[in-house]
């Protein structure tokens, strides 16, 4: 094997191939929440199929009847059992117990963690300490079934619902620790207009990813902005 895991003599495969991932069914885990919304919109306004996922059915069906787009509602384990690949968008106080409980449902799919797991103060956001080590390890640890990336942690929610803003420019940083997965969200952030997915390393390096969320806080709240990330050279 090469040392990007191609077998010997192969034609090494180029980073910027990425799968067609239009028929996948893609759920929302959080998404009634802004956050969860604004991803669900940018996907199915893409001609995504997808479902947003909520404690309550009747939430669900209610949001997802206000996003239009063929967007549909169910509680969040027919969202789970429903959906090919599944973005997990909730707050971080209950994203270990929801996960856990939807094990057997995410069993074998590619679970999309952007969770930041953040605290507020005087002096304003901060990230928190997870035990093992970031919201997306945590997952990780507790879906040992499902195939846990990290994604879409820097993308603005306000952005994200305003229909004015025809593009997002700004780069997803796509981190796992299996390639066919990473691909696979890589292109699923290429369907929304102005957005690239970049690979940024395996999983155990999401603990940053999802710190710096607290600095472009602090980065839109003195300068008015919806900042994101831009990766250069790339």
């Amino acid at each position: 094997m090469s040392d990007n895991g191609a077998p010997q003599g192969a034609v090494p495969r180029s980073a910027y191939d990425l799968p067609d991932v239009s028929g996948l069914v893609v759920g929302v885990l959080g998404g009634t929440g802004e956050q969860g919304r604004g991803l669900a919109h940018r996907l199915s306004v893409a001609g995504q199929t997808v479902i947003v996922g909520s404690r309550s059915a009747e939430r669900a069906e209610a949001a997802a009847a206000e996003l239009g787009h063929g967007v549909q509602g169910a509680d969040n384990a027919a969202c789970a059992a429903r959906s090919d690949l599944v973005i997990v968008a909730v707050p971080y106080d209950g994203h270990r117990d929801l996960l856990a409980s939807l094990a057997v449902e995410l069993e074998g799919k590619v679970v999309v963690d952007c969770v930041n797991p953040l605290g507020f103060d005087k002096q304003g956001a901060f990230a928190l300490d997870v035990d093992e080590g970031s919201a997306a390890q945590q997952a990780a640890s507790v879906l040992p079934a499902s195939t846990v990336v990290g994604a879409f942690h820097h993308v603005s929610a306000v952005l994200l619902l305003d229909d004015s803003v025809d593009t997002l420019d700004t780069d997803i940083l796509v981190l796992g620790d299996d390639r066919e997965a990473t691909d696979t969200v890589q292109a699923l952030a290429a369907r929304i207009p102005g957005m690239r997915g970049i690979y940024a390393g395996r999983l155990r390096n999401a603990r940053q990813v999802e710190a710096m969320t607290a600095n472009l806080i602090s980065v839109n709240r003195r300068y008015k902005a919806h900042a994101g990330v831009r990766v250069t050279d790339v």
